[in-house]
């Protein structure tokens, strides 16, 4: 898993926003995504105040914690917790009165400007986090790919310009390699495999950008080690850029600690192994929700969610990497998204 450094990826502009159209949104009815919600992300923008938030080091985390009108704040708030219990239990209003929303905060940095939602539960305080963001069709088309064909469920809503999606936990990318990845407690064989096979599932969906603090590291106890998995949390680059670098994690410069790590620890042909057994799973995945799939696939490849510019260069240098020139008829990204499917799931 070598990479050349001249070679890594840089994405220096952010990503043109594109909105969803009437047969994406049928599709999202169809498959029960789309349901109305008492709050608007308009409502959420008409905050008044607004002031940093510090992680427990004292650290700027880029979010700012927002303050709402107090003629407003309780309708809002109110709203916030409909929507989240309508996320979770399918609207069971019974739960409500044991749930309060704590804080909102809001990003300005990156695509989506996301609202993320603290909701605590006043039983036992424990609590809870959703990001309430704007609705972009890549981003849509990426979290029902992530929901499809990976080993992850993924929860979310749609209603208007508007996009609710659940908290994903686990430990952001760029923190676990600054703070996990030295501890002797580490199962450096295990996550150099997770790594590869997370590698292997981007590439196959073709979900770009997937620099440290864009996944997360879910680690779970076993009876002797622990287990791991990387989890994509930002799907604004879905099928959108024209290098296909962009959908290798490993070309990152970010990640270059991780991808040292496999290099050290995996020979090439145990690499090929697990890129073998994530291709096989996803065939499976995609012969069990072939139908799905397809009407998702049939939405993109009538939709525009990048330039003519970029699907011209994926698609010569796919057509390039995997010795097919059937890449070179691809019109539209759905198109190429279609037949990287096809081929990836057939070289196993």
């Amino acid at each position: 898993m070598e990479v050349d450094s001249n070679n890594l990826n840089n994405i220096s502009k952010k990503k043109h926003f594109y909105p969803i159209q009437e047969r994406l949104r049928k599709y999202l009815r169809e498959y029960d995504r789309e349901a109305p919600l008492p709050v608007t992300y308009q409502d959420m923008m008409r905050y008044v105040e607004s002031y940093p938030l510090y992680d427990r080091h004292g650290k700027d985390t880029l979010w700012e914690s927002v303050i709402y009108d107090q003629g407003q704040m309780q309708e809002i708030f109110d709203g916030l917790t409909r929507i989240y219990v309508q996320l979770k239990t399918d609207g069971d209003v019974s739960v409500m009165e044991h749930l309060s929303v704590e804080r909102v905060d809001y990003c300005s940095f990156g695509n989506s400007n996301p609202f993320r939602i603290r909701v605590v539960n006043l039983l036992n305080d424990n609590f809870d986090y959703f990001y309430f963001k704007k609705a972009d069709a890549s981003r849509v088309y990426g979290l029902e790919l992530e929901h499809i064909l990976s080993p992850n469920r993924i929860s979310y809503l749609v209603h208007g310009d508007s996009l609710i999606e659940e908290h994903i936990a686990g430990i952001p990318g760029d923190e676990f390699i600054k703070n996990y990845l030295d501890r002797p407690t580490l199962n450096k064989v295990r996550i150099a495999k997770e790594f590869v096979k997370f590698n292997e599932r981007c590439f196959s969906v073709l979900l770009g950008d997937m620099r440290s603090y864009n996944y997360v590291i879910d680690i779970t106890p076993d009876f002797e080690e622990e287990q791991y998995r990387v989890r994509p949390i930002d799907f604004d680059q879905e099928c959108y850029e024209g290098r296909k670098t962009m959908y290798l994690p490993q070309f990152f410069k970010e990640n270059n600690p991780i991808v040292a790590l496999c290099t050290e620890w995996l020979p090439a042909e145990t690499i090929k192994q697990y890129q073998n057994e994530e291709r096989t799973l996803l065939f499976r995945r995609l012969r069990s929700d072939r139908y799905r799939l397809k009407d998702l696939v049939d939405c993109m490849r009538k939709d525009t969610i990048s330039t003519p510019e970029k699907v011209k260069q994926l698609k010569t240098e796919l057509a390039k990497h995997h010795n097919n020139e059937a890449f070179l008829q691809c019109k539209s990204m759905g198109d190429i998204v279609r037949l990287q499917l096809k081929v990836m799931a057939r070289h196993r």
